[in-house]
């Protein structure tokens, strides 16, 4: 309960560490333990993040805490899988940190934070705009990006042990994440920049060139599930 309110008050450098480092050490000791942890527990608390992640996340309009919500959810899908494939649930975080790591520092360097500013990043640089938005759709497991890989092996794995009704209810708390990502691309892509002005300033800035370095690290972190599993 408190991630939200704390990446939203600190830094955006702080908000990368807090949401993909800091879960590095809790995920190892939970991975030492799982033999001793009961499977329905793990499913339980992996069940009620995913529905706490989604649900919180629904109407905010602060990138920072939208994200950390997200941050929940994916914990939610780790512990999920945690006791069949602990292998998978390992790959799962690792997958989300290679997404929203460089989704993130795009974001430091456009100094976007909230839903009004990504309606600003088109008119920056569309090619940001896109991948970032790219990105997060990933993150959330829109198929065919990568971030849908690891949720498909744990859905696959929850019918395949007779758990379809928890497969249904995780699928469909993680539809509450696809909605507010989806909001955010729709604002970022498809409403219209401006085009005229009454100031003899140009509208469309000059391109980070820091922010387009981290545009081929981001391309790699959207593979396919053609090319996964070919």
């Amino acid at each position: 309960f408190w991630l939200p309110e704390v990446m939203q008050g600190c830094t955006m450098t702080n908000a990368i560490l807090i949401s993909t480092w800091q879960k590095i050490a809790p995920t190892i000791l939970i991975l030492s333990t799982y033999h001793h942890t009961p499977s329905k527990i793990a499913i339980i608390a992996g069940l009620l993040s995913t529905a706490y992640g989604g649900w919180g996340g629904i109407n905010q309009t602060q990138l920072r805490k939208m994200m950390a919500y997200s941050s929940i959810t994916n914990m939610g899908w780790t512990l999920l899988i945690l006791s069949s494939q602990p292998k998978v649930s390992m790959i799962n975080l690792l997958l989300y940190m290679a997404i929203i790591t460089p989704a993130m520092l795009i974001m430091e360097q456009t100094s976007t934070k909230t839903l009004r500013d990504m309606t600003s990043m088109w008119s920056i640089s569309p090619i940001l705009a896109t991948i970032t938005t790219l990105l997060l759709l990933s993150a959330a497991g829109l198929p065919p990006l990568t971030g849908f890989l690891p949720k498909l092996i744990t859905l696959n794995e929850l019918v395949t042990q007779n758990l379809t009704s928890l497969a249904l209810v995780a699928a469909t708390t993680t539809l509450l994440n696809l909605v507010f990502y989806l909001r955010t691309a729709y604002l970022t892509t498809l409403l219209t920049p401006p085009n005229s002005t009454s100031t003899s300033m140009k509208w469309r800035q000059q391109i980070n060139t820091q922010a387009m370095m981290l545009a081929p690290f981001a391309l790699t972190t959207m593979i396919t599930l053609a090319t996964m599993t070919s």
